[in-house]
């Protein structure tokens, strides 16, 4: 192989993994909104997260679960993030939830990265996911529908 054609591949592998890059940066952070089997798991596992954690844990409203890990370098700043929201409405509350003791959950909510957010209605249905770091104002704007939807009757 010669100097010019190695360093051409090179360039195009630097290429490739620079277009790579963009694309997914452009998509990490997005609301995602869930609608029926829009989660991607199997059919038999619906959108509930009711089971995940004890009724006390959820916010009578809505709930920001946070799915993470011990090594995940985004998540603290995420779980700052989402308790700053959450103490700015009443009736939401935040979950965390540990990937490492509990990495079934990775599996059932199609977890490829961590943080992954979602976003719980009072009826514990999801309704908006984020891959990453939840996008403050599209975050904001998801949580804004949640609270002003029409209320479920329970």
């Amino acid at each position: 192989m010669t100097v010019i054609v190695a360093v051409a591949v090179l360039v195009g592998v630097l290429a490739l993994a620079t277009v790579i890059g963009l694309l997914l940066r452009a998509r990490t952070g997005r609301a995602v909104p869930q609608t029926g089997s829009a989660l991607n798991t199997p059919a038999s596992l619906n959108s509930s997260v009711a089971d995940i954690a004890p009724p006390t844990a959820f916010g009578t409203r809505a709930t920001l679960v946070q799915f993470s890990t011990p090594t995940c370098a985004r998540c603290p700043a995420t779980a700052r993030q989402l308790d700053s929201l959450a103490a700015q409405h009443a009736g939401v509350e935040r979950l965390e939830i540990d990937l490492a003791e509990h990495p079934h959950l990775a599996t059932r909510f199609n977890v490829l990265q961590t943080p992954t957010v979602l976003l719980v209605d009072g009826a514990r249905a999801v309704r908006t996911r984020f891959g990453g770091p939840p996008r403050p104002p599209e975050l904001a704007a998801a949580l804004d529908t949640v609270l002003t939807g029409p209320q479920e009757s329970r």
